[in-house]
């Protein structure tokens, strides 16, 4: 993903929709993101952004503004806003700390492809380079996080640059886009003129030599398989990729950010890729002698060693950024183009076959997989999600935070519809899950669901006033198992059990705590109680809490082995 500091010229095309008025540069931001379709934003107030929200209060009736607990919960509250829309995510913030906040959320933003625009306030700009009171250089922090960033240095611009970065979040590979505005520009006065919503650029597919060399190697295989991954779901091409599984009569596997991508009950899909995969996909893609990946990474997770991965595949590689094709994992034929465009001309050259062979043996992985399933009876983290899959409505968002919780909620949840899931992958983010679960019930208006543990929550709670505050109706399932789990898996499996500050050993009492805040909660400690507690949270008008009391030592299964291939994963410990 490419990134610069970017001074925007003045676009002096398309100037005829509106009459132009004066305003100044705060009404001209509030303004600008109203045209764009922008309808809420997440922030939080401060001294270099004052301005902007004064006008924010001006026009409060055409946009809304979530008041958070804190920045950073604001940028991860419009990346589940963008996840679970597809639109853009708008956060605010005021300089210095204010700025510095958001950039966990917009790292966690950038490596996800989430379409996310940051605006930051900023000290006027004859004093910055002095050291002003709460003055950062946040243009320079996150270049390296952000597809474009700017600092404005006219009023006559700021409108412009608005533009430009709603067009940039969303174009090509999603990401997110920081403006930079210095309070002197927030006061001035420039001329402003009401445009139409921006285009973001239009899809292209890959050179069309490159699929006809592409259908070529896929309509020779014997044993396909189609690996997919957050891409598909930002290009919308669902539809095309089950058309494909069914003409070559593949199996289907997902990475960890493809999740909900397909219907989790689709018959050709085996389920998630990966470290903490389902065993039947990740043995599939293994044992494969053509991989179709589509709208993905090939990141360590998914490959275990990669001098030992998928040694006798071919792999055909699509993906609108060409810097990820054959960046850790040689393709035999790499494509960049827009995943659903170059599918539609991929798919009239693919000839029809059946595999009997091949989904014989994509079937005994099934029942392998069958097998190694955990079926203990009582509190285990399997059984608790699985009563959760029973109030999931198609449109139900979950957010999660990170740890096993999130490995477990990957395995286990069921999806029908796209953006469904929403949680942190590329950069892994604790804390992430109370702002990505606010945000992404705003955007869908439907009944949120936040799945957490407790080492996470400790990370993110104070956003239970947020969700307190607006009323956002929300189960927030906390899975406790009084230690830092995922940390503590690896210490038992790799470190001769030296349990080094992961167990929490907390004495917070999460149903008070709910109830300190305005909320409420129940304590799950068996099947029975837990599935009273989700009736009760699931007609419940506003947060509400769940602790559920899990066993220390649950493991989350299969792994495979720091340095590993899928010749060593882990299904059961002992093994």
């Amino acid at each position: 993903m490419a990134y610069h500091v970017h001074l925007i010229r003045k676009n002096t095309e398309n100037k005829n929709m509106a009459k132009k008025r004066k305003l100044s540069g705060s009404d001209i931001i509030v303004r600008t993101l109203i045209e764009q379709g922008c309808d809420v934003v997440f922030g939080y107030p401060g001294g270099q952004i004052i301005n902007v929200y004064d006008s924010l209060y001006k026009y409060q009736s055409e946009l809304k503004h979530v008041l958070t607990a804190h920045e950073q919960g604001a940028a991860h509250a419009a990346d589940g806003y963008a996840r679970a829309t597809g639109k853009v995510g708008v956060v605010i913030a005021t300089s210095g700390p204010g700025a510095t906040n958001l950039v966990t959320g917009i790292a966690t933003a950038y490596l996800d492809s989430v379409p996310m625009v940051a605006i930051t306030g900023n000290v006027p700009a004859a004093q910055i380079g002095t050291d002003s009171f709460q003055e950062i250089d946040i243009t320079g922090i996150t270049l390296p996080i952000t597809k474009h960033n700017y600092i404005v240095s006219s009023v006559e611009t700021l409108a412009d640059t608005i533009r430009e970065a709603f067009k940039l979040a969303r174009s090509g590979r999603p990401g997110p886009v920081l403006i930079d505005v210095p309070k002197n520009i927030q006061i001035a006065e420039g001329e402003y003129e009401e445009q139409a919503p921006v285009e973001k650029d239009a899809p292209k597919p890959a050179k069309q030599i490159r699929i006809e060399q592409a259908a070529a190697c896929i309509n020779e295989a014997k044993r396909p398989f189609i690996y997919f991954g957050g891409g598909l779901i930002n290009s919308e091409a669902q539809e095309e990729l089950l058309a494909l599984a069914d003409k070559i009569d593949s199996p289907i596997g997902c990475s960890f950010m493809g999740i909900s991508g397909v219907p989790t009950n689709h018959p050709r899909f085996l389920g998630m890729q990966g470290m903490h995969g389902h065993y039947a996909s990740s043995m599939a893609m293994h044992h494969a002698d053509c991989i179709i990946a589509l709208g993905v990474r090939f990141n360590d997770r998914v490959t275990g060693n990669r001098t030992k991965f998928a040694t006798g595949a071919k792999i055909v590689h699509i993906d609108v950024d060409g810097a990820e094709l054959s960046k850790t994992v040689n393709a035999m034929h790499a494509l960049r183009g827009d995943l659903k465009e170059t599918l539609k001309l991929l798919l009239p050259l693919i000839s029809e076959k059946q595999n009997s062979q091949w989904q014989q043996e994509v079937e005994k992985l099934r029942k392998e997989e069958k097998a190694s399933l955990d079926n203990r009876d009582g509190m285990t983290p399997r059984n608790a999600l699985s009563i959760l899959n029973k109030y999931l409505k198609p449109n139900t968002p979950v957010a999660t935070d990170v740890g096993q919780h999130q490995m477990w909620s990957a395995q286990t949840l069921r999806f029908e519809k796209s953006r469904r899931f929403i949680s942190s992958g590329g950069l892994g983010t604790m804390g992430f899950g109370m702002g990505a679960a606010i945000g992404s019930q705003i955007g869908t208006g439907e009944h949120g669901v936040l799945v957490t543990g407790d080492g996470s929550f400790g990370m993110c709670l104070n956003e239970l006033a947020t969700a307190v505050s607006y009323k956002i109706p929300l189960v927030i399932l906390i899975l406790n198992n009084g230690v830092l789990g995922m940390v503590r898996q690896w210490q038992t499996l790799f470190f001769d059990k030296h349990y080094s500050n992961t167990v929490l050993d907390r004495k917070t009492d999460f149903v008070l705590l709910a109830k300190a805040f305005g909320a409420d909660g129940v304590n799950a400690a068996t099947v029975e109680e837990l599935d009273a507690a989700m009736t009760k949270a699931f007609a419940a008008d506003g947060p509400f809490v769940i602790n559920c009391t899990i066993d220390k030592d649950e493991f989350v299964l299969p792994m495979l082995p720091p340095g590993g291939s899928m010749d060593d994963i882990i299904v059961k410990v002992g093994d």
